[in-house]
Order: structure tokens, then sequence, then C-alpha cells
């Protein structure tokens, strides 16, 4: 069985004020460094006047094998985007590890209010702007997860869907030339799903695990 981790529920964020300056914390869970590197690019593009937006995370650096959770490594990253050396991505990053929280992102954005704050007031500013988006969001146990695509004709798409809703399996799916299931499984699981799905129909499952 995975070992189970901490990780945000949801997407949040918070903000406040300090002598001037305008702090806006986000958080959100996340299960790959792509898609860790997508939420601070929206807070960028959400954000284009802002002075800095301090990005910071912790995430699987791959994807795992199937049934090998424990083969990826977790990469952990964050950059002062421009402020002082150590007086912004290191004290985001900080509340990650110092919480035991993982497969999250953060990123603290600031407007600049004409006062400045010194290295240790900027420290405390951009910790407490993830501190606060994390309580925003609370915190949940999860276990590690991995993805793959199910891609059948028609005929198969009923019995699929079924298995997938059966067995309460996290799963979008899409309907054109073919019908394609994007399931999200606990890796502990993931293999007798597989298996499950191509014994239904008797192999013309094709599944990605891209």
């Amino acid at each position: 069985m995975s070992e189970s981790f901490r990780t945000v529920a949801e997407r949040a964020e918070a903000s406040f004020e300090v002598n001037g300056s305008e702090f806006i914390g986000y958080v959100a869970p996340v299960e790959t460094v792509e898609a860790a590197e997508s939420v601070i690019e929206e807070v960028e593009a959400d954000h284009p006047e802002a002075t800095h937006v301090v990005p910071a995370y912790r995430v699987p650096a791959g994807t795992a094998s199937a049934g090998q959770p424990g083969s990826v490594m977790l990469r952990e990253w964050a950059s002062d985007d421009g402020e002082p050396s150590g007086s912004a991505g290191d004290p985001a990053l900080n509340v990650l590890v110092q919480q035991e929280i993982r497969n999250v992102v953060a990123a603290v954005v600031r407007y600049y209010g004409g006062t400045n704050l010194g290295v240790g007031g900027l420290a405390r500013a951009y910790s407490r702007g993830v501190k606060e988006a994390v309580a925003a969001a609370g915190i949940v146990e999860d276990v590690p997860h991995e993805r793959f695509e199910a891609t059948v004709e028609y005929d198969d798409s009923g019995t699929v869907r079924g298995i997938l809703e059966s067995e309460s399996v996290e799963f979008d799916a899409s309907y054109e030339e073919a019908a394609a299931f994007a399931v999200r499984v606990p890796v502990a699981e993931a293999s007798d799903l597989r298996e499950r799905l191509r014994d239904a129909t008797s192999g013309r499952v094709s599944i990605d695990d891209s």
C-alpha cells in the first residue's frame, strides 16, 4: 500500500498589506512539475503589474512506474524573483517543508507600496503569504496517484465507464472518433484497474501511460 502524504485540499488564496505593500498568496494541489509551473504562469498572467511573483513548489520529479511510487524523488524549488537573495523564495518553500506538505505549488504576489521591508520583513511577509493561503485551502491526507488514458471504440465505452464509476475512480471522458477516458487512480490500485479494463473489453482497450 502506498504511504499517504499531506497536501492542500484545494486551490486558495489570501491577501494582506505590510507597510503599504500588498501581498497575495496562492496555493494549489499539483502532481507534476509541469502542473506546478502552469499554475505559476497563471498567477503571473493574472498579475502583470505585480512587482514580484515569488514561486515555490514540492512535487514529484517525474512519473512513477506502475506499482513503484517510491522510485520518484521529490523536487523542491523556489525563486526570489528579484527580491534580495534568500528573502522570499526560501521562506515560502520553508513553510511547505515545515508543514510537511507536498504535491503543492505556492506563489506569493507583491505590489510594492513604497517602503522597503528589509530582508527580515520580506521573509516574514512571503512566509505569511504561503501560511495564510495554506490555512485557507486546508490540509488533507492523500496517497500517490498516477494517470493513464483508456481509449475504446464506442461499443465498449459503456463497459469502461461503468467500471470506472463502480470503482469510484476520478476520470474525464471525451467522445470524438473514439471514447477516451483520462483516469486518475491511486498507484496501489492502478495495475488491477488496467487488467480489469483489458479483461472486460477482451483486450480492445488501448491504455496510454504517457
